[in-house]
């Protein structure tokens, strides 16, 4: 079957404080990569290459900016030989884009099928289907449902009751009401995947453009070692799209695929996006000892966060010899009471024991943390900002302070929905790409006992507070920044933010120009 895999092209905010940046998308690679493996024909329609300098503001919001084509572009650039399109998404604040494209794309294309699966498709599987004339959803782990869906497509069918882990139509027809198969239970056999088809995708333009995962450390290609996690914090999606089990690949076979992309690629940087990679000590041992007996010149990194507990002199000098220089932990809160609330199953004794391992062995440590839960007081932000301070005296590198944001799907999420605090409108599904603003708006303020501003206030007090004893206790670090700045390197977060932020200005600038000159260009999205 002739089956095209769409890349929706995405939002970026210009205001917002995060050295986030779009990169290539690892898991629709994945699907690629297992369809046709099963004997499928498979191109690949990204929407963010075909034009990675198309930024052009957004009338939803003057904040947000569209990378990438636009949905009807998206549509006209349909191979006319395909038989079903595949489309990801994985945050819902894209939802107001992916559906003008699955839209567009349907009313052009009316015969051919559109299979959906992500995060937000996950999450929200009826609504979506609600809102826009998909086929199919798939359901969390999307490899074996997706192969399976794919094949039945083939033969005609349209209708799905045997294969586990799908939304799809009742009688087929694109106003059949939706119909919910069993969960599938998670693919235990993560080594017999096959492996993602960067081949597919333009890896030298996402490296051209510095659409990078992560710290650039020379030309990227994304990993995944391990899927899954077994914690349960209540404001992670985690549970909903993978369950709790953990499931790791064999490291040698890791380091395989490594190597594979070194030599055929020149990859020599490689951001790890699991949800949790280093969870336990053996597999992260046999890993890097399996690179030095290789002796691969490689840089690794967890853009993402990992855990911390099993991070010790040996797995850090480890980590050091092998390249892997850049982690975050996320620790979320300085308070007890807050991460016994969200379920974050981490003690700061054994967060501190991490950091002083790593940073010994002057690895780069980023600690994340999220302020205005449902929960949070005045206390527990006073003991955020005691963290900040001990972590910037122990001599971590960077802090990361965002807001908290509903995630459909999610404990948490569903608690404010009980309540009535949360809906599903445009403007509420946007809430994440606030979350890192440089100050909290009243209608994102989910917090019960602090104000919008009050929250913004201790954004910055607790940043300050890291800072201020980061740079009296190494003030070296102030002069390095900025001299990595000028030059366009990236040792750390706080450089990768700056220098994003010089882009995103050079982006504003382009598009005001741009809006000025041709009005016309700018799209209306949403509600």
């Amino acid at each position: 079957m002739r089956i095209q895999l769409i890349h929706p092209p995405v939002y970026l905010n210009v205001h917002a404080m995060t050295a986030l940046r779009p990169s290539l998308p690892l898991g629709l690679a994945y699907i690629a990569g297992t369809l046709r493996a099963g004997g499928h024909e498979v191109s690949i329609l990204d929407a963010v290459a075909r034009a990675p300098e198309e930024v052009v503001q957004e009338s939803i919001d003057d904040k947000i900016f569209r990378l990438g084509l636009s949905p009807d572009a998206i549509s006209a650039a349909i191979d006319p030989e395909t038989e079903a399109i595949g489309l990801t998404n994985m945050w819902s604040f894209s939802w107001p884009l992916v559906r003008q494209i699955i839209q567009a794309v349907k009313r052009d294309h009316p015969e051919i099928p559109i299979i959906c699966g992500g995060e937000h498709f996950t999450g929200l599987s009826e609504f979506s289907m609600e809102q826009a004339p998909i086929d199919v959803i798939v359901r969390g782990e999307g490899e074996e449902a997706a192969l399976e869906l794919f094949d039945a497509l083939s033969e005609g069918k349209r209708e799905f009751p045997d294969i586990q882990g799908v939304v799809y139509r009742e009688g087929g027809k694109i106003d059949g009401k939706p119909i919910r198969t069993m969960p599938r239970a998670r693919r235990k056999g993560v080594d017999e995947i096959p492996l993602p088809a960067w081949d597919l995708f333009d890896v030298e333009l996402y490296n051209h453009y510095e659409l990078i995962n992560g710290l650039n450390q020379g030309k990227m290609i994304p990993i995944l070692a391990t899927r899954g996690c077994p914690y349960q914090c209540t404001y992670c999606s985690n549970v909903g799209m993978w369950g709790t089990n953990w499931y790791a690949r064999d490291p040698v076979l890791v380091v395989d695929e490594i190597e594979s992309y070194v030599r055929d690629y020149g990859a020599r940087s490689f951001p790890f996006q699991d949800l949790t990679a280093i969870l336990k000590k053996d597999w992260v041992v046999a890993f890097c000892n399996e690179i030095l007996r290789r002796n691969l010149d490689i840089t690794w990194q967890f853009p993402s966060g990992t855990r911390c507990e099993v991070i010790d002199d040996e797995v850090a000098t480890l980590l050091r010899l092998t390249g892997g220089k850049a982690l975050a932990f996320a620790p979320e809160s300085g308070s007890e009471k807050t991460r016994k609330l969200i379920k974050k199953r981490m003690k700061e004794d054994s967060l501190m024991a991490a950091v002083h391992s790593s940073v010994r062995n002057k690895l780069n440590i980023t600690a994340f943390i999220v302020i205005a839960f449902p929960h949070d007081t005045p206390e527990d932000l006073k003991e955020t900002a005691r963290l900040a301070r001990r972590l910037g005296l122990a001599g971590i590198d960077d802090i990361a302070v965002g807001f908290f944001f509903p995630i459909p799907n999610t404990e948490l999420y569903r608690k404010l929905e009980d309540q009535g605090r949360v809906d599903l409108s445009d403007r509420f599904l946007l809430t994440p790409i606030y979350a890192n603003d440089e100050k909290l708006e009243d209608v994102n303020n989910y917090c019960d006992h602090l104000t919008a501003k009050q929250l913004t206030r201790w954004k910055y007090r607790i940043l300050l507070n890291f800072y201020a004893v980061s740079m009296a206790t190494h003030p070296w670090r102030a002069f390095t920044l900025i001299w990595n700045v000028l030059r366009g390197k990236e040792t750390r977060k706080m450089e990768t933010f700056l220098i994003e932020l010089k882009r995103k200005g050079l982006m504003w600038f382009k598009s005001g120009r741009r809006k000025s000159a041709k009005p016309a260009e700018q799209p209306a999205v949403g509600g």
